[in-house]
């Protein structure tokens, strides 16, 4: 608003609020930047604690299953 009041010509008005447009533009994409490492990270993250739980209960399954069959045949 100030950039609007401040006694100063109509081009050198419509250049500071270009730069101004500029640096918010930039500030944006650098925000999005870090939120879509952040998430790819999260989800990298993720997907790793899954395959660990996957195999974890895989392993407790089978050992289930050798124990049931070790007690069936006794």
């Amino acid at each position: 608003m100030a950039l609007l009041l401040a006694p100063q010509s109509g081009t050198e008005t419509r250049r500071k609020i270009e730069e101004l447009a500029d640096d918010v533009k930039e500030k944006a994409a650098d925000y999005a930047g870090m939120a879509k490492e952040k998430v790819v990270s999260t989800v990298d993250k993720a997907k790793e604690l899954y395959k660990e739980k996957k195999v974890a209960v895989s392993a407790a399954v089978e050992a289930g299953k050798e124990a049931y069959e070790k007690e069936a045949a006794s």
